[in-house]
């Protein structure tokens, strides 16, 4: 057994990587899925959609290596977080369509539990604040909008989970209602320096405990995928959300380590050890891994829009064909042009929490055009980040932004990484594996699994395949912040 398969099920697409003893990549495999918007703000997934192209590219990449079941010693899983789905305990259909982390329907009950003051209580107990965001206010929507479902889950009929959950009972054959201490930690539900699920979280929010699943560390044992799925039994022995799992994957196992990664949205973790820092910045205490029992905690700023901006720039203007257009459009840009685009699409993340806020450009001209709306769209995610790296170091003096790892893949975009080399006034730090995310699900099953090195090791293995230094003046990158902090008090004032 020589093979790790890592699962990467993402917001827009699932994907399968296989990796063998030294973290090499030996194939991969991938299928989109659609995107259900049933009305402005709301997200959704077809629950189905999510284990069919799992189980698809799983086979699919097995297929393409040549590798059977019997060599792969077990399966990392890495996910889209807060995605929330519910379904029945017997059957296993779902309820409803997953309600997607972007997704802000539930904004109007998150203001009434703020206007109740329960948002200390939130961040008290989760580490996190009182946002449409988190999976607890999705699960409340779905007992009270979903006809006889709450009725269902107070008699114990139904379950809850985020998307590894789902994908650990379908694998599974309904055998494990299991999830990592990770994507627990982003539902709204978990207490996080107790390390339970919390009954007053629950009982704000209406929630049967009887609904949730059971919480291990990130490198455990989550059960045995079926035969009849692969061709024999795999034990799946690593779970991590998404943005922790970068975090593994970039090695950001010290304390003051940050790493962002720029996906549909764009996460930056800072490690801060063994203690949860409080964020006096809106930003959230979280947990980056556990591992032995014991949580490493992060600071994490979240953006909501990042490599959607490029989908944007494809889909909605039809101005791009494909995502590596945006670099040389960026770079033809107009100089005398300082178009700005705030890209608050489904509201503002952190620092800010504004899920009201919709996007806006500002500095248009007549002959604004294709290339300066790319330049804008990446540069955006630029000055989103600095937002976030100024708030962490506000929190804690350890983030000392000395070097930010990056990666996800608007991190491929050179043309953006120097930019946002520029803005932050610090080195960027893209490294040789890009599948960071899937590299630190594998790395958590293959630890498990017994064939791969211990933290340390891993650590040592990293490399950077390219590294971009600021290279703008100092007063240049002042100005252009200020501007852009200018277009995001308006963007907020016009939400009123």
């Amino acid at each position: 057994m020589t093979h790790i398969l890592a699962i990467d099920q993402g917001t827009t697409s699932s994907r399968a990587i296989l990796f063998d003893t030294d973290l090499k990549i030996l194939a991969t495999a991938q299928e989109e899925f659609e995107q259900h918007y049933p009305a402005s703000g709301w997200v959704e997934h077809d629950c189905s959609d999510l284990w069919t192209t799992t189980a698809a590219t799983c086979r699919a990449v097995m297929e393409k290596a040549g590798i059977k079941a019997e060599a792969i010693a077990g399966i990392g899983i890495t996910n889209q977080r807060e995605t929330t789905l519910i379904w029945d305990r017997i059957s296993g259909e779902p309820i409803h369509n997953a309600i997607v982390w972007q997704d802000r329907r539930t904004s109007a009950l998150c203001q009434e539990l703020k206007a109740a003051g329960h948002e200390q209580t939130v961040t008290d107990r989760t580490g996190l604040l009182l946002d449409p965001y988190f999976s607890g206010t999705k699960v409340a929507w779905l007992l009270d909008n979903v006809e006889g479902a709450r009725a269902r889950a107070e008699r114990g009929e139904l379950l809850f989970g985020t998307v590894d959950t789902w994908l650990i009972w379908k694998l599974t054959g309904g055998a494990e209602h299991v999830t990592d201490a990770t994507n627990a930690a982003r539902t709204m539900l978990y207490d996080i320096r107790k390390g339970r699920w919390s009954k007053t979280m629950c009982d704000m929010l209406g929630i049967p405990m009887t609904m949730l699943p059971e919480v291990k560390d990130c490198a455990a044992d989550f059960g045995m995928a079926r035969a009849d799925l692969f061709g024999a039994e795999i034990p799946i022995l690593g779970v991590a959300g998404d943005q922790q799992a970068a975090t593994i994957g970039q090695a950001c196992f010290e304390p003051g380590m940050l790493k962002s990664t720029y996906g549909t949205g764009c996460f930056a973790l800072l490690n801060t050890g063994e203690t949860p820092v409080t964020s006096n910045n809106r930003l959230l205490t979280t947990i980056a891994y556990q591992l032995g029992g014991k949580p490493t905690y992060a600071l994490e700023g979240s953006i909501f829009i990042a490599g959607a901006v490029v989908q944007w720039l494809r889909d909605g203007l039809k101005i791009i064909r494909n995502a590596s257009e945006t670099q040389p459009l960026a770079e033809a840009a107009d100089d005398t042009q300082d178009v700005i685009c705030v890209p608050a699409f489904t509201g503002l993340g952190a620092p800010y929490w504004n899920a009201e806020c919709r996007g806006a450009m500002f500095g248009l001209t007549r002959g604004s055009g294709p290339e300066e709306f790319a330049r804008a769209a990446l540069q955006s995610v630029g000055y989103q980040t600095r937002d976030l790296l100024e708030a962490m170091t506000a929190d804690w003096p350890g983030a000392t932004q000395s070097t930010l790892r990056v990666d996800g893949g608007m991190s491929a975009s050179s043309y953006a990484m120097q930019f946002l080399s520029d803005v932050i006034g610090a080195p960027v730090e893209r490294p040789e594996v890009l599948e960071t995310t899937a590299m630190g699900a594998a790395w958590l099953a293959g630890h498990q699994a017994g064939i791969l090195p211990p933290m340390g090791d891993f650590a040592k293995g990293w490399s950077a395949e390219a590294r971009f230094d600021p290279a703008m003046d100092a007063s240049q990158r002042e100005t252009k912040y200020a501007a852009w902090k200018r277009a995001v008090a308006a963007t907020i004032d016009f939400t009123g």
